[in-house]
């Protein structure tokens, strides 16, 4: 067998392992042949990988022997193809070089930012994007994660893998969840991970989409519903303002570790349950309030019916009217 008749991923399928992690048999064989000058076909059959890595040749004048390439030559045979590979991949860099050279002069001619705001579309772009923004933070990173009924295992692992270094950099974090996160045993199984006093996890009523800020520099919001698009934000302005909304709404929120902020108030009425009632007020239907806090459409239509149950209402609509003659939605939560 010639030394190119090696696999996809450098190995051999009759003895498979690449030329740079020769077995031990067959560098001992190998090592002998280079000191006697031939091998016997026999001995040289515990380590076949010599001859499928063109190590031995038959020899030309007895063919039960075989002889030993010598190194420099069966280094060379290995390191040209590499060499020319290095050559090609160099004249490709300079010709593209070359080829953005013309519009690198354009951009620095250019007054201002202009990737203040950019479209990231696809989750690799959007994962690539957002693993070199904290691969860079320094001092803080502030997010914010609407709670999902069904959070995928890996979703779950890549925000572990995420965290950790930043943890381990000294860099603080501020995660706000929804109240329904304190029931995601998955959730709290993550957040278990992190007892650093630089990390801090508060929950909220109602949170409407996710966002994420690195070193209040650069942030990240999705624009679609299935997050395939996001926006990445570096314009200073716009960066400070999704700061001042994160830390409203935190000043707003509970810490997890506070305890269930489900507690019935003296007139009978949930806090969740206050939460629905004024998102039914202001006209959203099921769906989109079980989106907007954090759980499946089925516990928004119990809680509903424990509202309608507290407030006496028979239906719908009389529901509406009863919710704003009661004035639960005038009090201080």
């Amino acid at each position: 067998m010639g030394g190119g008749d090696l696999a996809t991923n450098g190995t051999k399928a009759g003895h498979p392992h690449a030329v740079t992690e020769l077995c031990r048999e067959g560098s001992r064989l190998y090592a002998d042949a280079l000191r006697t000058g031939r091998i016997t076909r026999t001995d040289a059959e515990s380590a076949p990988c010599l001859m499928e890595l063109a190590l031995l040749h038959p020899d030309p004048d007895d063919a039960s022997w075989l002889r030993p390439v010598p190194p420099s030559v069966a280094l060379a045979q290995r390191l040209n193809p590499i060499e020319r590979e290095i050559t090609e991949q160099r004249r490709l860099s300079i010709t593209l070089a070359e080829a953005f050279e013309p519009f690198m002069d354009i951009s620095t001619q250019v007054t201002g930012s202009t990737h203040s705001i950019m479209v990231l579309e696809g989750l690799d772009r959007i994962k690539g994007a957002l693993d070199l923004a904290t691969a860079q933070c320094h001092s803080e990173m502030l997010t914010v994660q609407p709670s999902a009924h069904r959070r995928p295992e890996n979703r779950l692992l890549e925000a572990l893998e995420r965290d950790r270094p930043l943890i381990e950099r000294g860099v603080r974090i501020r995660t706000l969840y929804q109240h329904t996160a304190r029931f995601s045993p998955d959730r709290l199984a993550y957040v278990d991970h992190f007892t650093d006093g630089k990390v801090e996890y508060r929950t909220i009523d109602e949170l409407v989409e996710r966002l994420i800020i690195c070193d209040e520099s650069v942030a990240f919001i999705p624009i679609r519903e299935d997050r395939q698009v996001a926006l990445e934000l570096r314009h200073p302005g716009l960066v400070r303002y999704l700061v001042k909304v994160f830390e409203f709404m935190w000043n707003r929120a509970v810490p997890l570790s506070a305890g269930a902020p489900y507690e019935t108030a003296p007139d009978g009425i949930t806090e969740i349950q206050h939460s629905i009632a004024k998102l039914l007020v202001e006209g959203h239907v099921d769906e989109a309030i079980a989106r907007r806090l954090g759980m499946n459409v089925r516990t928004c239509r119990a809680h509903i019916a424990k509202l309608a149950s507290a407030l006496g209402s028979g239906s719908r609509a009389q529901l509406g009217f009863l919710i704003a003659q009661s004035g639960i939605l005038n009090q201080d939560q």
